[in-house]
């Protein structure tokens, strides 16, 4: 070896020493695990305490004592149909009999008697698994329930956070994909930070084996499940479980909390409120605040706290941002608040229908589930026809057409007395509407360059509905159109892979 290789190869050895000696010497040793607070691990003080449970969108009353207690929870498992969108009705598996399951509020340090009963009516054996409890299983061990069985079994609450829990009966994805979710919520000594408004809130994936809307009682598809192609992803178990009269509600200059959380069992959320940005996120349900936040995401079997203060009135939505699940399967919901405007922080104007599709006109859910229960015994009227496609109507045609029927010269042609429609048979019309038109039409004298979009992803007996309103209201006279109308003309139109049903 060369005398400059010695040389080069000490160097870098000494070098190398000198790096980790600096390391070592600068690094400081880690620190150690935080010691919880004093009374975290001491003994309940008082009698038993029967925990407050809430249904969604609700969460009980923040925590004041300042000592652990002994908190007894009871909590039932109960097999419900309950509609999962208008005219659909979906067999669920709940905890408490809504979905997402009661929301639990206990503080750090109690000590949790847990029961969990399981409905003599039930057909299947549930247990649940808290991520609040250190052990393994997180209780699902302890609490497996046969129908017409109490279990029971206790823990301590050692970390606080915002916790999901769910069932873990096997198939686990099958039990959670039926609504078996829910949130604990372990408050730190001393609670959080005080809010004005408290809601609960939780994402769910929903696997149909009829399409998004298809009317009826729709089984579970396991195969969709498997695929990770949810027929519906929603709020609160439902489309409509946080719109119109449901919606969650606030005045100006109140701090809003929202506890949520994704059950799954297979999407993540890009949760979002459109027109607030977040000035706190407790990432993944941590005792630690990111400020000033648009979206944040939250896993399947994770959850989220975000604070906001609501400065102007209207209407808010939520929405998951992976945007086709929210305008294609349901994941919207709205926030009401009431108050005095305040032009400097923002101009005005209600919120755009865009944005709520069909929802954003009333009494959608009564009528479009009114024309089901009536075509489902045969008794389907015209009226009823008429009145459910006029609730579907807005924020689907109405945002090109407008609402008022009288479209937006050049592009968008107006629905009102349309000679297009006259002139154009029934067939033709229908597959239009399934299919979709471009290129140069003439309405009314009036020459019209623009695309429509095939709207084949709608359930046959929405489009006959809002087909049949337009076509019997704004001065038309076309007649009636049927569901079988619809899937007669969608049966023999060809689609390449892919495209929508």
């Amino acid at each position: 070896m060369t005398n400059l290789l010695r040389m080069i190869l000490g160097v870098c050895l000494l070098g190398s020493v000198a790096c980790k000696s600096g390391t070592n010497a600068s690094a400081a040793p880690p620190p150690p695990p935080a010691a919880p607070p004093a009374d975290v691990t001491s003994a309940p003080v008082g009698a038993p305490i029967v925990a407050e449970l809430t249904a969604p969108p609700f969460v009980p009353a923040p925590i004041t004592r300042d000592k652990p207690a002994k908190v007894i929870v009871n909590l039932e498992v109960q097999e419900k149909e309950l509609p999962i969108s208008d005219g659909v009705r979906y067999t669920f598996w709940t905890f408490g009999g809504t979905v997402p399951g009661s929301f639990i509020r206990v503080r750090q340090g109690d000590i949790v008697e847990f029961h969990l009963q399981n409905h003599p009516s039930n057909k299947m054996p549930h247990n649940i698994d808290l991520h609040a409890v250190t052990g393994p299983g997180g209780g699902a061990a302890s609490s497996f329930t046969a129908p017409g069985h109490e279990s029971q079994f206790s823990f301590r609450a050692l970390n606080p956070g915002l916790y999901v829990y769910h069932c873990a009966t096997a198939p686990v994805p099958m039990h959670v994909a039926n609504g078996m979710y829910g949130l604990i919520l372990v408050e730190p000594p001393g609670g959080l930070p005080k809010v004005d408004k408290e809601y609960y809130v939780m994402q769910g994936d929903f696997y149909t084996v009829g399409k998004y809307r298809e009317k009826g009682l729709q089984p579970f598809d396991m195969q969709k499940g498997i695929d990770e192609n949810p027929t519906y992803v929603v709020f609160n178990g439902s489309e409509g479980a946080l719109v119109g009269d449901k919606a969650i509600t606030a005045k100006v200059g109140e701090k809003v909390r929202i506890y949520f959380g994704v059950g799954g069992p297979n999407t993540t959320s890009s949760f979002h409120v459109i027109g607030e940005i977040f000035d706190r996120v407790y990432t993944e349900g941590g005792v630690h605040a990111q400020e000033q936040v648009q979206t944040t995401m939250v896993p399947a079997g994770g959850s989220t706290i975000v604070d906001f203060t609501v400065n102007v009135p209207g209407t808010y939505i939520l929405v998951d941002h992976s945007l086709f699940r929210a305008f294609n399967k349901g994941a919207v919901g709205m926030l009401k608040v009431e108050g005095a405007e305040d032009k400097v922080v923002y101009s005005g104007k209600e919120v755009d229908s865009v944005y709520l599709s069909d929802k954003a006109g009333p009494g959608v859910g009564t009528t479009v589930a009114e024309a089901t229960a009536s075509a489902e015994a045969g008794t389907l009227t015209l009226e009823q026809q008429v009145a459910a496609g006029q609730a579907l109507f807005a924020g689907t045609c109405s945002t090109c057409h407008q609402p008022d029927g009288k479209g937006l010269p050049p592009t968008f042609p107006p629905l009102v007395s349309s000679s297009y429609i006259a002139a154009t048979s029934m067939d033709a019309l229908i597959g239009g509407v399934l299919n979709g038109l471009s290129g140069p039409i003439n309405v009314n004298g009036v020459d019209y360059n623009g695309v429509m979009p095939p709207m084949s992803y709608l359930a046959d007996d929405d489009l006959a509905n809002m087909m049949t309103y337009v076509f019997n209201t704004m001065g038309n006279k076309k007649g009636k159109v049927s569901k079988a109308d619809v899937a007669r003309i969608r049966a023999t139109t060809p689609r390449p892979p892919g495209a929508a049903h």
